[in-house]
């Protein structure tokens, strides 16, 4: 795995932030002996060398996006025709792309998942100014296997530019890796997929050796090292249901990988506490807002600017580093608490030790996700299992003691914890006394 004190995958001045995380996918999943794809030697065999992986991919469609310099954002090409595809052509190529040589984004279609491969190739070219952009995509029901085809729609977005209007491997591609959804069109389709509520937004721990590069290898770590002890800011807010939305400006793949890793703060296998879970919507932008108008919670991306002052669409706002939000409730919860504090270093330790004993084993495979995601499934479900314990107790009374069982601080985080028994319907007594000294 890549060092972690080399290309930085979450610092933005960073120029190879957008290559590393490629290059370790790379290193990953590419065969041995992997050929120069050909137009009439077609191999889409390097896009699913995880084939031996049990779950279908169930890709809905593929299409290209190009740029064109009278009508700007337009879907060049796409399998099937007839699929709808309204919007995706300024999803799969972000506001302000047109800066960068290359990146790469996720995103939500109505109930499907994408992932798209942009590239920003110079032409000597009156007609095309200079530039011809395009972005190669797919769309598929889940957005955990998309990583399979990432080096696969990189190739393909570069053979767009260098060979316009050849299909032919786009074509195999899609032929080879569809998904076994019933017969009939784009829409008899969507009505059959889950809806948005039913989407695991989270990865259980069964999956996750099948979601070990959702991400690119050194993605926690990053996020860890980038946000450090506001982690657990975030983690109170994915728990409290809340609306976060992250903004950067290009590239935005890295920042679609924050959304990722928020989503896995939330983790818990414990039922019955009558709250769906927090949705990913990865990129978003303007023709989103109506969607955003109505939605209870989400963790979403954008490169546009104007969302920071439609405060009614969010209710916290991630800028780079800096966590804001505009409600004073929430606003309570922004201070890192000591027990926040003794919690992310007590995951910096578990890490640590992780990574010794994989060093002292010779084993390169090491799987952060795993760490990451198990620490914060455990932790949250010892929170919530004392939460309903202490309900289904006789007086009901939650102590200090119980407090500082879940992890938190009793002072610190008495305005969490009553705001988290609200959101969850919980009935206990909170018997931990206000400050002393109020502010």
């Amino acid at each position: 795995m890549a060092d972690d004190d080399k290309s930085p995958l979450l610092k933005l001045e960073d120029e190879d932030e957008i290559d590393s995380p490629r290059r370790q996918i790379h290193s990953l999943f590419q065969r041995e002996n992997n050929h120069v794809i050909e137009e009439d030697a077609i191999n889409i065999s390097g896009s699913n060398s995880a084939s031996n992986l049990a779950e279908d991919d169930h890709i809905v469609a593929i299409f290209v996006v190009a740029f064109d310099t009278r009508s700007g954002n337009v879907i060049e090409w796409c399998m099937p025709e007839d699929t709808d595809l309204e919007g995706v052509e300024f999803k799969a190529m972000t506001s302000g792309s047109h800066t960068l040589d290359t990146d790469f984004v996720y995103f939500r279609k109505d109930n499907l998942f994408g992932l798209s491969c942009f590239e920003n190739m110079r032409v000597e070219s009156e007609i095309e100014r200079g530039a011809r952009m395009k972005s190669v995509g797919i769309l598929a029901t889940s957005y955990t296997l998309l990583y399979r085809h990432m080096q696969f729609l990189e190739t393909q977005v570069r053979h767009q530019l260098e060979i316009p209007g050849k299909y032919t491997q786009l074509k195999a591609f899609y032929d080879d890796k569809k998904g076994t959804l019933p017969a009939g069109s784009t829409s008899d389709i969507l009505l059959q997929l889950p809806s948005p509520a039913s989407t695991p937004s989270t990865p259980s721990r069964e999956l996750l050796p099948e979601l070990r590069i959702t991400h690119p290898a050194g993605c926690f770590a990053q996020f860890m090292k980038f946000f450090g002890e506001q982690i657990f800011i975030l983690w109170k807010y994915v728990l409290l249901q809340k609306r976060l939305l992250f903004f950067s400006p290009p590239p935005i793949g890295v920042v679609c990988y924050r959304v990722y890793c928020t989503c896995c703060l939330g983790n818990h296998d414990i039922e019955g506490l009558g709250s769906q879970s927090i949705k990913p919507h990865f990129y978003i932008n303007v023709a989103d807002i109506e969607t955003l108008e109505s939605e209870v919670a989400y963790i979403a991306c954008t490169t546009e600017k104007i969302f920071e002052s439609k405060t009614h669409l969010y209710d916290v706002y991630i800028n780079n580093q800096n966590v804001t939000t505009h409600s004073p409730i929430l606003r309570d919860l922004l201070k890192v608490s000591d027990a926040d504090k003794d919690k992310f270093a007590k995951l910096n330790n578990q890490r640590s030790a992780h990574l010794f004993s994989m060093q002292e084993l010779g084993d390169q495979n090491t799987n952060e996700e795993e760490i990451f995601t198990s620490f914060f499934t455990e932790q949250n479900n010892r929170l919530f299992q004392t939460l309903l314990d202490v309900s289904c107790s006789q007086d009901r009374q939650l102590t200090s003691e119980h407090m500082r069982s879940m992890g938190l601080d009793p002072q610190g985080d008495r305005a969490f914890l009553m705001e988290l028994v609200e959101a969850y319907g919980i009935d206990v007594v909170l018997m931990v006394d206000n400050p002393c000294c109020p502010k």
